[in-house]
């Protein structure tokens, strides 16, 4: 048993009125106790139960950043002219509504912006669809990469996957805790605002609640990290919504700004699609990869048009979203895809 350790959790778990939060370095030693399991798997779960109920910090969650970046290899810079884009969501997947971070990230690579993606396999307590996932339906199968691999394809084809199992394990061996305790323990909060890539980027964060967002301000603040979008996305994606004002936060080093996005406003106002089992949506995937008008065009074109103005590539969004559609229909993304499939290979 760790002696350490245990006073760290004894510091968080004595209830409201003795508890205390942990200091930046606190939870940093905390983290790595837990990823190295020099804790105990007694002190894990409790841990991991107390925080919770507790809620973490923005200074408890930048010191568990620094922990996770400093026992974790990560992929390295790479020449682009636009810089990396960090989509970051729920590992637990979705359970309600279509997912299209992995067909946005083909339609900025279209446009030479590089897209990072990150996650595992299906997750505890949601067990919704993850994204390797969806790569591998549309055959591009990211589980058999090397981390050296997923640094090649991102050189050469402008999209990564980092895959949590065979890139992080010690993180990984946190998993089977979420469905021991039954509850998202505050690493799910973590794996929305961490990147596993080190060079010039702008990390997008999806969230549910808003203190959610306060949590990451605070914790960025902290680190010292300029670039980054917050979505109060579909469930808690960076997908943006399209039958509710879209909810976004945009920092730089001029500062915080606040935008309200109304898809009325630019025709994109409809119902959200609805989840579908994955065969059906990598059918209608391909098919909008190529070209074709589905029903997951538009919501695909709404995303992408956000995400080329957020990342430099078009000043104005109506130009972003009419340049995502002009990628889409004149075969650019289709060919994105069809060289990934070469690269990666097929699942």
């Amino acid at each position: 048993m760790s002696h350490t350790f245990r006073e760290l959790l004894r510091k968080i778990g004595s209830g409201p009125h003795t508890g205390e939060n942990l200091t930046r370095s606190e939870a940093e030693a905390a983290t790595r106790m837990m990823l190295l399991q020099e804790a105990t798997p007694a002190q894990i779960g409790a841990f991991m139960i107390a925080h919770r109920i507790k809620r973490p910090t923005g200074e408890e969650l930048a010191g568990m950043l620094d922990a996770y970046d400093g026992l974790c290899d990560r992929l390295q810079p790479i020449p682009a002219n636009h810089p990396v884009l960090v989509l970051c969501s729920p590992y637990d997947g979705r359970s309600r509504t279509a997912p299209f971070s992995v067909l946005t990230a083909l339609v900025l690579a279209a446009a030479e912006v590089p897209v990072v993606l990150h996650g595992g396999d299906r997750m505890p307590t949601k067990e919704g669809v993850p994204l390797v996932e969806l790569w591998a339906s549309l055959g591009v199968d990211w589980r058999s990469c090397t981390l050296e691999q997923v640094q090649r394809v991102l050189q050469t084809q402008g999209i990564g996957f980092f895959y949590l199992p065979n890139h992080f394990p010690l993180a990984e061996a946190l998993v089977p805790y979420r469905d021991q305790i039954g509850k998202r323990p505050p690493f799910s909060t973590l794996e929305l605002m961490w990147s596993p890539y080190v060079g010039e980027q702008q990390l997008v964060c999806g969230f549910v609640h808003p203190p959610t967002e306060n949590m990451f301000r605070t914790a960025f603040e902290l680190r010292g990290t300029l670039n980054f979008t917050t979505v109060k996305g579909l469930e808690g994606s960076c997908d943006l919504p399209r039958d509710r004002t879209a909810i976004i936060g945009l920092n730089q080093a001029s500062g915080f700004e606040r935008l309200h996005l109304t898809p009325r406003d630019y025709g994109f106002a409809a119902k959200e699609v609805a989840l579908m089992p994955t065969d059906a949506w990598s059918d209608l995937a391909k098919m909008t990869i190529q070209g074709h008008t589905t029903e997951l065009t538009d919501s695909l074109i709404w995303n992408s048009g956000f995400y080329l103005w957020r990342s430099g590539v078009v000043q104005e969004l109506p130009m972003g979203l009419e340049l995502a559609k002009t990628l889409l229909t004149q075969g650019n993304v289709a060919q994105v895809w069809h060289n990934l499939q070469g690269t990666v290979g097929i699942g």
